[in-house]
């Protein structure tokens, strides 16, 4: 590491000998002081004697990954830009780090020196200048829709109180995102993060997950083990897909959330509970608990305040700022500038259905970017269905910026048809249907 300290510190965190003294030997070369780690354990316990003003990690690495050390930095150091640095194999992964909070991300093989400096002045600027503009329980945050708007004015009323939140939507949505936005605004913002999907877990495993377990509790339980609860001490903990959770453990969570204590399995000690709990489904848990299979009591105990967050199709204004969020993310590299949507193509995303919502949207981007051989992408890039596979979505009433999904379509036909100077053959492909469909449409839309 550089001995003069007036030059601003960098940690970069690599599991590979060769790439982290190659990442070493251009930072310093472009007047940067350098700390390196081998893995994010060795990061954390970096940052705890250090004060580097800028973080540059590989998502994938042993004991401690980067997505872990994003975590724990977004929870213990806020303000503290990270890049991410990852393989193409990884790239789904460097967009949810982007997602949670991450300041940018770098696709390997690495990108020529220059833009690496580039971006890592441009998150020591960050770090020097403050966060990111919105702030508040937007920071991060991609969006433009009013319905969207409402929500995060939710989160404010709410983030400050120790209040018990059901977030509650399709899956894609974005409800983790909205988890992670009422911590970060909470008093809690300081204390641990932790989240647990309860769908994910077996259930034979889920209740030593959640409240932990002692040495021997039962039979592979070699080592004393922490829950959620216990990890989550003095933050929050997040209890995603909880309408998943079966109904015995239903019961014992509602004795946690009652007089916040747990006892570990095999202990009859009542530990402290001292967590935030939010809770998020995508199950209309109303009638679950009509239905017997969610305990009444377990829901009025979590539905205290409910943020319900509308799928995307409902609010079409967060959808392309979403895909260019997206596009200048997959689409940059080295070789090429980042893409961009040709109006054709932000007009077949307006009009879509996204049934799979922000997570659908993600991967179509993703796709459209593999594909597209030249800098604007096209409809035919992005693989969507056409309107008529995807329940007649331009038969909706719903509008943006005061336009119908029937106007939308009309404006993605139109548009289709200018790009290709009026081949219908050619217009029909992009779009996504058959030619007769088009044919219909252009009629029904009286489209000269």
């Amino acid at each position: 590491m550089s001995e003069d300290l007036s030059l601003p510190l960098v940690l970069v965190v690599e599991d590979d000998d060769g790439m982290r003294g190659l990442l070493t030997q251009i930072l310093e070369e472009g007047g940067l002081r350098v700390l390196v780690a081998a893995d994010g354990l060795s990061a954390v316990s970096l940052l705890q004697s250090h004060a580097p003003q800028a973080v540059l990690t590989d998502l994938k690495m042993p004991h401690m990954g980067g997505m872990e050390l994003l975590r724990w930095i977004l929870r213990e150091r806020p303000g503290l830009p990270v890049v991410v640095l990852t393989a193409f194999g990884t790239v789904p992964g460097a967009v949810d780090a982007m997602r949670l909070g991450a300041f940018d991300f770098l696709a390997k093989p690495l990108p020529s020196p220059d833009h690496l400096r580039q971006v890592m002045e441009r998150a020591l600027a960050q770090a020097t200048h403050g966060a990111t503009p919105g702030g508040g329980a937007a920071q991060g945050i991609i969006s433009e829709d009013p319905a969207f708007a409402a929500v995060l004015e939710l989160v404010s009323k709410v983030a400050h109180r120790d209040t018990t939140v059901l977030l509650t939507g399709e899956s894609g949505v974005g409800k983790e995102v909205v988890a992670l936005a009422l911590h970060r605004e909470s008093a809690r913002a300081q204390g641990p993060y932790v989240a647990l999907n309860c769908a994910a877990i077996p259930e034979t495993l889920l209740e030593s997950e959640l409240f932990g377990h002692e040495k021997g509790a039962f039979t592979g339980a070699t080592a004393v083990h922490k829950g959620m609860f216990e990890q989550a001490g003095g933050g929050t903990l997040l209890l995603d897909e909880l309408g998943e959770m079966p109904a015995a453990l239903q019961a014992k969570l509602l004795r946690v959330l009652e007089i916040r204590k747990v006892v570990r399995l095999g202990s009859t000690r009542e530990r402290d509970a001292d967590v935030r709990v939010i809770a998020a489904t995508n199950r209309d848990l109303e009638a679950d608990v009509q239905s017997g299979r969610f305990r009444q009591d377990l829901y009025f105990r979590l539905n205290v305040f409910p943020i319900h967050i509308p799928p995307l199709r409902e609010r079409r204004g967060d959808i392309l700022p979403l895909a260019r969020h997206f596009l200048s993310i997959l689409g940059s590299s080295p070789a090429r500038t980042s893409p961009t949507l040709s109006a054709a193509s932000e007009a077949a995303l307006l009009v879509y259905g996204w049934p799979g919502n922000v997570r659908e949207l993600q991967n179509a981007v993703e796709r459209a970017t593999i594909l597209a051989d030249g800098e604007v992408l096209t409809p035919e890039h992005l693989g969507l269905p056409p309107a008529s596979d995807v329940g007649g979505v331009a038969q909706a009433t719903q509008t943006t910026g005061g336009l119908t999904l029937k106007d939308l379509e009309k404006r993605a036909i139109v548009a289709a048809l200018e790009e290709v100077d009026g081949n219908r053959r050619k217009a029909a492909k992009r779009l996504g249907i058959a030619l007769r469909t088009l044919q219909y449409k252009i009629k029904d839309y009286s489209i000269s």
